[in-house]
């Protein structure tokens, strides 16, 4: 089943400053110098690949600069055939001349896939290590890492930051070569044409660099808040999904929309503002380049005339300055994707440098044959070192005990789970299973000692066999079977059209709280484990299927060791323990009638439930 996630708007890609394709970063890099180090690593281990792509790079761009000047060779001499009186045109050599530029145009095109089919292999590899990282070290974070952040953000690094990065090798990276490529190999044919109109239409570069520093400075600021927009609306969307029965059981469609249309009004204001200000780059660069073309046209017509360059040379080099200033466009962009990149890399290193779990023994202990006896012994945690939560905790539980652990919201009833299934270290004292220590032991062979049946319930997409089975590697069908039957799941598993191969959905909807109850029992009886802890959860069900959970988990207890989350205190009354938790400390402990007899806490907060339920009942 999934979990209600946080919206996180990802840095997307759209048009930013210079027109289609160009992007604003809707953030920028704390530490540059460093995260581009660190992300170039993951490019260390295909140096020689890259070497490959730089040289493909080269020839591809290298047979396009050659060709404007081979075709002006064609352009003069067809010129001169009729310019000059009696002379014919020379269409051999014309043809010889497109020929050779068709030729160059097909290499210079395959020269291009080679080098995009290997970048594209490179930047593929790089995110699959990345995002290998990731998982890894997800698998390694203790809970108070994913206590502290909300399911949007860690999904948004591990998706969207890891995609940006991706994209940014594949299509930045490949385009940031050719274009120095481009400009350098443009800057030396045109010197070979004329100094002279190669100064002229350098003259234009920074005068395009103004245009392009001005806009983009403004547009920034209308992106950030393009971003923020859709991040809020699509929070708000996701939300009023979600919670669209809550949101019509209480009428407030009215108040949905105008939220929404506040939202989606800012979205469209910054959009609009960001986009018509990008939009203005390629005009006014375009502006900007025609003044050089004219300067160009102008001072090649005189050079003609003068004899000191072909009218081919003069074809040649306007194509050049056109093949000149897109590069330009493009670099200035790319600084700003590259940026954009190296913030997402610094969200990924952030995750990657997170302090992890305490590293297990390498000769950890097991325990071979489990009884169920666990014992705390002295102690104390906090979540934060100078907010100790628990302090000086004694417990002594004998295997096949029933533990019921009772107090008010807060009070560190599940703060104890916690502690006993290492999601937490301890600040001092043991907490021993059947005499071992379970700092000794490793974390995933502890929790295979445990079975859990919490009041939300979690079922992910696939069918109903397949969820039970996740209670243990390698079952049978008969075992998943007979776990089912012993649920008491058995019998509305089969008035399903599909039995046990009815698909999930994702949130699980096509069934009833209860049978999900019922399902995650049956999972627990699967798994076999010699230690239970039940989070009561029943109060959102029916009569009928509540008697039917109390019976699959009564199953489910027979000879285990029982830790059970007590909200309704009449269902614990056969409890070989009840503990009385407040403020993080066990203020009472003993049996129903004990507990009742002390006239304390747990009395009191016994009798202000039945009172409550006598209430009710009249």
């Amino acid at each position: 089943m999934s979990e209600n996630k946080k919206s996180s708007s990802g840095m997307g890609r759209g048009h930013g400053p210079g027109g289609p394709g160009m992007v604003m970063p809707g953030e920028k890099a704390k530490n540059f110098k460093e995260s581009l180090k660190r992300l170039t690593q993951y490019l260390k281990p295909r140096k020689i690949t890259l070497l490959f792509i730089l040289l493909m790079a080269i020839l591809s761009t290298l047979f396009s600069i050659v060709s404007p000047k081979i075709l002006g060779k064609a352009t003069t001499k067809l010129f001169e055939g009729i310019m000059t009186p009696g002379a014919k045109i020379d269409f051999d050599y014309i043809t010889q001349i497109l020929l050779i530029l068709i030729g160059f145009y097909i290499i210079s095109a395959l020269f291009g896939y080679v080098q995009q089919y290997l970048m594209a292999g490179v930047a593929q590899k790089v995110v699959l290590d990345m995002r290998t990282q990731i998982n890894s070290k997800l698998s390694r974070l203790p809970l108070k890492y994913f206590d502290s952040k909300t399911h949007g953000e860690i999904l948004s690094r591990a998706t969207n930051d890891v995609d940006n990065i991706s994209t940014t090798l594949q299509q930045s990276l490949t385009q940031l070569i050719t274009s120095i490529v481009t400009i350098v190999g443009v800057i030396i044919m045109m010197l070979t044409i004329s100094p002279w109109l190669t100064l002229i239409t350098i003259i234009t570069l920074p005068l395009s660099v103004l245009v392009v520093k001005g806009v983009a400075s403004r547009s920034q600021k209308y992106f950030k808040g393009q971003q923020k927009s859709l991040g809020d609306l699509n929070g708000h969307v996701e939300e009023m999904y979600t919670g669209h029965k809550i949101v019509k059981a209480f009428g407030r469609e009215e108040q949905s929309m105008k939220d929404f249309d506040e939202i989606n009004d800012k979205l469209y204001h910054s959009g609009w503002k960001a986009q018509f200000l990008s939009g203005l780059i390629m005009p006014l660069m375009s502006f900007v380049s025609n003044i050089g073309y004219v300067l160009v046209c102008v001072v090649g017509g005189i050079f003609v005339t003068n004899g000191r360059i072909t009218i081919g040379d003069v074809q040649a080099f306007i194509q050049y300055t056109r093949q000149f200033s897109m590069p330009i466009a493009q670099t200035a962009n790319i600084a700003n994707v590259i940026q954009s990149t190296i913030a997402s890399a610094e969200r990924v290193f952030e995750l990657l440098d997170e302090e992890e779990e305490v590293p297990e023994l390498q000769n950890a202990k097991t325990i071979q044959y489990p009884q169920g006896a666990v014992q705390f012994e002295h102690v104390k945690f906090g979540y934060k070192e100078d907010a100790i939560l628990i302090e000086d905790m004694n417990i002594d539980v004998s295997p096949g005990q029933t533990i019921a652990i009772v107090g008010p919201t807060g009070a560190g009833k599940t703060t104890l789970i916690n502690l006993l299934m290492r999601f937490y270290e301890l600040n001092d004292g043991v907490i021993k299973i059947d005499g071992v220590n379970i700092a000794d032991m490793k974390r995933g062979d502890l929790r295979s000692k445990f079975g859990m049946v919490l009041q939300d319930t979690w079922l992910f997409n696939g069918t109903i066999r397949d969820n039970i089975a996740y209670g243990r590697e390698g079952s049978t069908e008969e075992e998943i079977i007979k776990a089912s039957k012993a649920a008491h799941a058995d019998h509305f598993i089969r008035t399903l059209p599909d039995g046990y191969n009815t698909i999930l959905n994702e949130e699980a909807s096509n069934i009833s709280q209860g049978q999900k109850q019922l399902l995650t029992i049956a999972r627990a009886i699967l798994a076999n484990p010699s230690i239970l802890i039940l989070d009561e959860a029943t109060s959102s069900v029916d009569t009928r299927t509540e008697i039917y959970i109390q019976k699959a988990m009564h199953e489910l207890m027979q000879g285990r060791t029982s830790f059970v989350i007590a909200h309704r205190l009449s269902t614990i009354r056969d409890a070989d323990l009840i503990l009385v938790m407040n403020q993080g400390s066990v203020i009472e402990k003993g049996n129903h009638e004990e507990l009742l007899k002390q006239g304390g806490f747990y009395a009191d907060l016994y009798n202000s439930q039945f009172s409550e339920s006598i209430e009710d009942a009249v």
